[in-house]
């Protein structure tokens, strides 16, 4: 039943690529690339076909796969799989590249660096110290041909054919009968007396004479060309010169060399090594060993090698993240690392762990992640930013530590692009506006009207409508100056989102107020800013068709390009407002209740701060204000100060409340200018303000007020008389409690 036969070879979970055997190393066997079928993981694959009247070959092919499979050392070739026929042998190990052919690449762009050929020498005598010292084996076979190295740079050694007991169990050193691998053998074998007095590692310490000699000079021609170094380091050559000496009783043991080169000044005693040491023995280090490791890590990866960098710090980083509790510690060279990744690989291996570090309660953790957000902001999604990171961050707009909440604020640049409606429009407004009003700290006041006004453009309209003008003016009145040139800066930057009706009657007498401001910074940008606005009206006035080009951004949705023209005249940002934030917070740890006049309950230490309060909204139906949209734009005008009576603080309210109740804003406001008496609430919008006002501002203020009385008696008869041309208007009838 011939046909019921299976071929081990197509059943074997590993296929071979078509690409030519990398390398062609002499020996027996040809090295190709392969991958598992199942997985489409990437291995090399050792492949022997037997041949006819080659059975010693085969042979010593055989105790080559036995030798592979049963040794296990992070510095020896990885045995994953093999397969044992009658007709070929083939083996399975972590992908790897011949060594020869990892130096020609290295060489065409450009080199390797001294400190990855110190590591991979390392890394090649560390392993013949374990064959030799704790296994009793002889390499036998140690140069170019034998040495492998994986996709982090680690060196592996193989070539495992011609290995034999150092007790000579079984039977001596096999024969090679290969000439391009018998001229690394050391001058010693060619005496049979047997009157040479040598160690059991001396043949082998002459071979790794001659891989670092080739290392350095390229292929040996000779083994006279020994006695030249060449191009070997300084720091490396008596070390050298022990190696190849004709004595073989002098010939250091394995162990010993690695001593020798790593003493002070020694070719394999710089950081890079360091580094790969502690990482191999980082499951065994101290917490406060690995603290400082992670610490001083970032400084170092500058100079490593990228594929270091990527395949063998990076999982040692996500590792300690995962199971060695290393808390805020990995996140500067983890994201430094990640910097080196694809887009996908970033996906897979970064962002899950970002998403984890944001729900973590460790202060340090998040402050570190709200800093370097720059650097992975554009690798996560929307849904993802919503769901699972914007719940967590808005937990330091509470927080009782200053750095934390400005840190938060500044991060809202990058996330406000990702935020749908609702966390947008309400839940980062209702945050903004206690922080500006109520915020003990100055600098973080004035960051958050800076933030405001950077983004802007992403706000729905109506949201723009009820809050920048609102905000902008309440920042005018701070007592800490650099928030009133924040204020002033931020009407400027998005000067295109209000209607000309708004710039006259709102905002030119706000910021004419602040031309005799004390500060002089505060006076030069009011004037800018004026000038600015009056050059927008003036331009209108003289050609009335450019009204509709002006005013097109006022009713758009939110564009985040809407504003990039106005943020560049004003050449404001976040980072440069906030550059003396932490200075001024160490210089003025508390703010005085003078300085803001907001009552502040005292927090017990380590607590969060207790979110404000739920402000009860006005008694009005979204329905009522439809019905009152007609004669909006006369009682706007029917008042005297519009943007500093408006009800700011309702959004404070819990999101549910003000999304039902979201037109209660502006209701407040038309109860107030039409007379009526306003419902009883704490409007901090307005009231807050008092304490705040100095007697030559209130000075200033009345006379500004007057000015805006007569403007508005001529503009009522002028709304006179077109209403009289128009008709009577129907209006619903207003309710109020």
């Amino acid at each position: 039943m011939w046909f019921f036969a299976r071929d081990p070879v197509r059943d074997f979970p590993f296929e071979l690529s078509q690409e030519p055997p990398e390398g062609n190393p002499p020996g027996p066997w040809a090295l190709h690339r392969g991958r598992k079928k199942a997985t489409g993981s990437l291995v090399s694959i050792f492949v022997y076909d037997v041949k006819p009247g080659a059975e010693e070959q085969t042979q010593v092919a055989k105790a080559a796969f036995k030798r592979l499979k049963t040794l296990r050392h992070p510095n020896i070739l990885a045995y994953i799989d093999g397969l044992e026929t009658e007709k070929c042998l083939h083996i399975v190990t972590e992908a790897v590249t011949p060594l020869g052919v990892y130096l020609k690449a290295r060489a065409e762009a450009g080199g390797l660096k001294e400190q990855e050929l110190s590591w991979g020498l390392h890394q090649v005598v560390k392993a013949l110290s374990f064959l030799v010292n704790d296994c009793g084996l002889i390499h036998n076979n140690v140069c170019m041909a034998a040495v492998f190295v994986d996709r982090a740079g680690e060196w592996k050694l193989g070539g495992l054919d011609y290995m034999y007991s150092a007790q000579g169990n079984d039977g001596g050193p096999p024969r090679k009968g290969i000439p391009e691998l018998e001229q690394y053998d050391p001058p010693e074998l060619a005496d049979s007396s047997g009157r040479v007095l040598r160690e059991k590692w001396s043949a082998d310490m002459w071979r790794l004479g001659c891989l670092i000699w080739e290392v350095f000079n390229g292929p040996l021609p000779r083994a006279a060309a020994l006695r030249n170094p060449g191009k070997i380091p300084k720091s490396l050559v008596p070390h050298y010169c022990e190696l190849v000496g004709a004595n073989p009783k002098v010939r250091p043991n394995p162990a010993r060399f690695l001593q020798n080169c790593q003493g002070p000044g020694g070719f394999m005693n710089n950081r890079f090594v360091e580094t790969n040491l502690f990482l191999e023995e980082i499951q065994i280090k101290e917490p406060a060993e690995k603290q400082k490791f992670f610490q001083e890590l970032s400084k170092s990866l500058d100079s490593f090698p990228e594929d270091f960098c990527r395949h063998k710090v990076l999982p040692q980083l996500l590792t300690a993240f995962e199971f060695g509790n290393a808390g805020a510690v990995v996140l500067t060279p983890l994201f430094k690392v990640g910097k080196l990744l694809s887009a996908e690989e970033y996906q897979q291996k970064i962002i899950p762990v970002v998403v984890k570090m944001f729900s973590s309660i460790d202060r340090a953790m998040r402050i570190r992640l709200l800093q370097q957000m720059e650097q992975f902001i554009q690798y996560l999604d929307e849904p993802t930013v919503n769901t699972q990171i914007f719940p967590h961050v808005v937990h330091g707009f509470l927080d009782t530590n200053p750095a934390i909440r400005e840190q938060t604020v500044k991060s809202m640049l990058l996330l406000a692009p990702k935020l749908n409606e609702n966390n947008l429009n309400v839940e980062l407004m209702k945050h903004f506006a206690r922080l500006q009003a109520k915020d003990e700290q100055g600098p973080i006041r004035c960051n958050t009207t800076v933030c405001l006004g950077k983004i802007g453009s992403y706000l729905s309209a109506s949201t723009r409508h009820r809050v920048l003008t609102s905000a902008f003016s309440r920042a005018t009145k701070d007592p800490f100056a650099p928030s009133r040139v924040a204020g002033v800066l931020g009407f400027a930057a998005t000067h295109n989102l209000y209607s000309l009706s708004d710039c006259a009657h709102k905002i030119l007498p706000v910021l004419c107020g602040l031309t005799v401001d004390p500060e002089k910074s505060v006076r030069e940008q009011a004037f800018k800013a004026i000038r600015s606005f009056l050059s927008k009206l003036e331009s209108v006035s003289e050609d009335p068709t450019q009204l509709a080009e002006v005013e097109k951004d006022v009713h758009a949705a939110s564009s985040p390009g809407m504003g990039g023209t106005a943020a560049s005249w004003a050449g404001w940002a976040v980072t440069g407002v906030s550059s003396l934030t932490s200075k001024l917070i160490r210089t003025h740890p508390t703010a005085t209740s003078a300085e803001t006049n907001v009552s502040q309950r005292p927090t017990p230490e380590g607590n969060p701060t207790p979110a404000p309060t739920p402000v009860p909204a006005a008694s009005t139906t979204s329905s009522h204000w439809e019905t009152q949209q007609e004669d909006k734009d006369e009682a706007e005008d029917s008042t005297t100060d519009r943007w500093d009576e408006e009800d700011w603080g309702s959004l404070e309210q819990e999101a549910e409340s003000v999304l039902a109740q979201q037109d209660d804003w502006n209701s407040l406001g038309q109860a107030s200018k039409a007379g009526q008496p306003r419902p009883d609430v704490d409007l901090w919008g307005e009231d807050s303000w008092e304490g705040l006002e100095t007697d030559s501002r209130q000075a200033k203020a009345e006379l500004a007020r007057k000015k805006r009385e007569e403007r508005r008696r001529e503009m009522e008869a002028k709304r006179a008389e077109k209403k009289a041309a128009k008709g009577p208007m129907k209006l619903g009838a207003r309710k109020l409690d």
